[in-house]
């Protein structure tokens, strides 16, 4: 996956001013979303980023709340010098739009994920439109704490994943996918967002046609509020495996 750079598109700051994000290399923070692991962007996503010369950090989200996800974001952000690129994959759209006001954060790439807004979750931006298929494919599993405090984490079924996931993923990439699902805690898709760094920053937004987890009515409605960048893919949601090299 390529960052914005690489693509005939404007580049600006949140002030209107021309950033020359190509010759500042900045570097490219991967966050990935729900059920999934920092493995995600080991397809061929990093390797591209590094051959093309861009310093890179993946980012292991915890998915256990957006405000602590976005907190654990932040903390790797300080230790970056320099500009930085946010690319997200799935729930990570919330997270990256959640910490992303960092001001050393030049732009936010939205690769088959949620742009909530400020007052909004990541289930949201699932059931504002009709067409996903998000809440009939997964399972929910309660869990207990040490303390003595309970949640309910989420997997998607089994047999489900392939056809909300990843319908267009080789069989041996679908069966290591499916192995290592992440369980999110589900309040980290109900929490809402008390920032939004699209509504300030240069965005893209990369827009999976076959996806069966965000309807395609949402992903115009998100890119036009955002006045996003639009690249299109005949791809399923699992844009870093079917697309590394965009």
């Amino acid at each position: 996956m390529r960052t914005p750079a690489a693509h005939p598109l404007a580049q600006h700051s949140s002030e209107g001013l021309p950033v020359d994000i190509e010759s500042a290399k900045p570097t490219i923070v991967l966050v990935h979303g729900a059920v999934e692991d920092s493995s995600l962007w080991t397809h061929g996503v990093i390797q591209g980023l590094q051959r093309d010369g861009y310093p890179v950090k993946v980012f292991s989200n915890p998915l256990r709340g957006l405000a602590h996800d976005a907190a654990y974001l932040r903390s790797l952000l300080d230790t970056i010098e320099g500009a930085v690129i946010l690319v997200s994959h799935a729930y990570g759209g919330a997270v990256i739009s959640q910490a992303g006001d960092d001001p050393k954060v030049k732009g936010l790439v939205y690769a088959g994920s949620p742009m909530p807004g400020v007052g909004e979750s990541t289930n949201d931006c699932l059931e504002r439109f009709p067409g996903g298929d998000f809440a009939t494919s997964v399972d929910l599993i309660p869990y207990t704490l040490p303390d003595g405090t309970s949640g309910t984490n989420l997997v998607v079924k089994a047999n489900k994943y392939g056809y909300l996931l990843a319908a267009d993923v080789p069989e041996d990439k679908l069966t290591l996918m499916i192995a290592i699902q992440r369980p999110i805690s589900l309040a980290a898709l109900n929490e809402k967002l008390t920032s939004a760094a699209w509504m300030s920053k240069p965005s893209w937004q990369i827009r999976p046609l076959l996806d069966s987890v965000i309807p395609q009515a949402e992903f115009k409605f998100e890119a036009d509020r955002a006045r996003s960048q639009v690249i299109e893919l005949q791809s399923s949601h699992a844009i870093p495996v079917t697309y590394p090299e965009l």
